[in-house]
């Protein structure tokens, strides 16, 4: 009996494949295959589980490398009817315990309906695929047309044996920017199947694309979905404080600690996105990333753990995709507009006039940095505020040519908490930041009650999230330098930000 190899296996589904396509087929192909199968999905797992040719078939997942390849290994396939002790494998592999049966062997049409029709965490989905196979770099290739319930997409992959044969192949197809998707994972995003999520794609529903921010404070997560019209609607927008900066200042590098937290709030992001159907995931890093020495290992402990990759951009640009954002939500009026992103790791400014930008620049003034470099975590002293405002004064000296704005706008965690402060929103709510205005009065009357409190006594406030307890003080003064300088009393509130921008920029023509 011949030795069951483990294969690599990398995989997409939907997006631009026309180029990767055509190079496969330059290559020549090597089949053309037509087949119906049932995929048994599990809300709880993504294993891979299926029915073709009349043999129940499970592949296992073995390992994920750094290149975020999956290694599969078939662990079962055997003919109908299935034994008792053959369900068993099957449910276990599906992550449930194996249902009390009344039968000593089940058909394939008893299996679904007695045994996975009346569970809700498992759905049996017929799938229609037109396979064309093709060899290239010593990996077996697919480009498949795929059509579930009524819902079609494509899929392409690669697999071999050799791992570096896969990832090399992937690259040579232009696609090593893409995450890798499993079968199962691709089509319940297909088919908007999740466990627990209500928000799910429905009949006739548009694309959904997903943004990850990875900032020096917190990690934001944007999944929409866009229309045939080119509408973009939330579905889902949250965020996480892990303070990724954490003694950034000083080390140069990210701590242990910091990257446990913020490693962990990537990985339920991910989860997430997929959870809620979003076809590309792109994630981003800031100032954070930027300056860390140790920024490659933390993106390569993120791509092990997720099998996505953090694309570290720079400042200049951090701030035309912020001021993006901005044009597309708020309107940009005539005039001179300045639009500034301050988070905990630097502050992006960006001039304009009449929707058109002419200077853009960014600074490594960030909340997190000047709460350690200054002791803004607890109660402070009077002195303390004014060497404060006069260091972030010196770091902004830039503006001081720059003249009165027509209009100015903010964003970032930390003009949306002062925000949300001064409303009392608990729980936050994004469509009423969204527009919002914020008064230079009101930034003190916030600054004056920080100024009083510790970490534990600023976390009692309504609206403030508890995450920023410790640097809400250092974001509101550089929130009011920036009001000073450009001089202006009150300022307008964008909720939306860097993701934004992003998933404007990448998935508007997807």
């Amino acid at each position: 009996m011949s030795m069951i190899v483990p294969r690599w296996e990398w995989r997409t589904f939907g997006g631009d494949l026309a180029a990767a396509s055509a190079r496969l087929q330059a290559s020549g192909t090597t089949g053309l295959q037509v087949s119906d199968e049932v995929y048994l999905l599990s809300a709880l797992c993504d294993a891979n589980v299926k029915i073709r040719a009349s043999l129940m078939d499970i592949k296992q997942l073995e390992q994920v490398n750094g290149d975020g390849l999956e290694q599969w290994r078939p662990v079962l396939k055997a003919e109908f009817p299935l034994s008792a002790v053959t369900l068993t494998r099957v449910f276990e592999a599906l992550g449930l315990p194996a249902p009390r049966l009344q039968r000593p062997d089940y058909t394939l049409d008893q299996l679904t309906a007695e045994l996975v029709k009346p569970e809700p965490r498992l759905r049996a989905l017929g799938v229609h695929k037109t396979r064309n196979r093709y060899r290239m770099g010593g990996c077996s290739c697919e480009f498949t047309e795929v059509v579930a319930e009524g819902r079609a997409t494509t899929t392409l992959a690669v697999e071999s044996e050799d791992a570096a044969a896969v990832a090399r192949t992937v690259r040579d197809l232009g696609l090593s920017d893409i995450p890798n998707r499993s079968y199962p994972r691709g089509l319940k995003a297909l088919v908007g199947m999740t466990g627990d999520a209500p928000d799910l794609p429905g009949e006739g529903a548009g694309r959904r694309f997903a943004v990850i921010d990875l900032g020096t404070n917190s990690v934001k997560l944007h999944v929409a979905e866009r229309d045939t019209a080119g509408h973009w609607t939330r579905v889902l927008d949250r965020s996480e404080v892990t303070r990724l900066g954490e003694g950034l200042a000083e080390t140069g590098r990210i701590g242990p600690a910091a990257q446990e937290r913020t490693l962990g709030a990537i990985q339920g992001m991910v989860a997430d996105a997929w959870r809620l159907g979003a076809e590309q995931l792109v994630a981003v890093g800031t100032m954070g990333m930027r300056s860390a020495q140790n920024s490659d290992a933390f993106i390569a402990a993120v791509r092990d753990a997720c099998g996505i990759r953090i694309e570290v951009i720079g400042g200049d640009e951090e701030a035309r995709l912020a001021y993006l954002a901005v044009q597309e939500s708020l309107g940009i009026p005539g005039g001179d507009l300045v639009v500034f992103d301050t988070g905990g790791g630097s502050t992006q400014v960006t001039l304009g006039r009449d929707g058109r930008i002419l200077e853009r620049f960014s600074l490594n003034l960030g909340a997190a940095r000047l709460t350690e470099r200054f002791g803004l975590a607890g109660p402070v002293t009077g002195e303390t505020l004014d060497a404060a405002l006069a260091g972030i004064g010196g770091e902004l000296g830039r503006l001081d040519s720059v003249g009165r704005p027509d209009a100015l706008v903010g964003m970032g965690g930390a003009v949306t908490n002062l925000t949300a402060v001064g409303l009392a929103l608990s729980p936050y709510d994004p469509d009423r930041i969204q527009g919002a205005t914020l008064t230079r009065k009101e930034v003190e009357r916030q600054i004056a009650l920080y100024a009083r409190l510790d970490a534990a006594g600023r976390r009692a406030i309504p609206g403030l999230q508890p995450g920023r307890a410790e640097v809400i003080l250092a974001g509101a003064l550089v929130v009011l330098t920036l009001m000073e300088k450009l001089g202006q009393d009150r300022l307008s509130v964008s909720d939306r930000g860097l993701r934004h921008g992003v998933l404007l920029e990448r998935f508007s023509g997807a």
